[in-house]
C-alpha cells in the first residue's frame, strides 16, 4: 500500500470566498457542491485538490506551508494575481531564481517565481 497526497487544506473565515480565489489563481472553476463552510476545487483533477474549511478561530502568525507557483510570463500573472484580491509581501532573488512573496485574502503567503521560457 502507497500514500498519496489527496488534499492541500487550508483553513479560513469563508471557503467560497477563498475557494474563489484560489479558483482564479489557477484557471479552474470551484468544485460544484462548495459553499461558505466547505469548498474545493480541482478534485476531479489527477493531482491533488485545494480543500477550504471554515474554522472559527483567526489565523495568528506566518503559515509555516506555502504553495509555491511558477510561470514564465511574470509581469502579467503578478498583475492578474493582484488584480485578484493578492496583496504584495516581498519579493526575493536568490539561488539564482527571482519570486515575489504574496498573501492571499485571508493572508496566507504563496510564492510566485519567474521561470522563463
Amino acid at each position: 500500500m502507497s500514500i498519496t497526497l489527496e488534499n492541500i487544506a487550508f483553513d479560513c473565515t469563508d471557503a467560497a470566498t477563498l475557494a474563489t480565489f484560489w479558483a482564479g489563481v489557477l484557471s479552474v472553476p470551484v468544485d460544484a457542491d462548495s459553499n461558505e463552510f466547505f469548498a474545493t476545487i480541482n478534485r476531479a483533477a489527477d493531482s491533488p485538490t485545494l480543500m477550504f474549511l471554515q474554522v472559527p478561530e483567526p489565523r495568528t502568525s506566518k503559515n509555516r506551508l506555502h504553495l509555491d507557483l511558477a510561470t514564465s510570463d511574470w509581469s502579467t500573472e503578478l498583475a492578474r494575481l493582484t488584480d485578484l484580491g493578492a496583496k504584495h509581501h516581498s519579493e526575493h532573488n536568490e539561488y539564482g531564481v527571482h519570486w515575489i512573496t504574496l498573501a492571499d485574502p485571508e493572508g496566507n503567503l504563496f510564492d510566485l517565481a519567474d521561470h522563463p521560457a
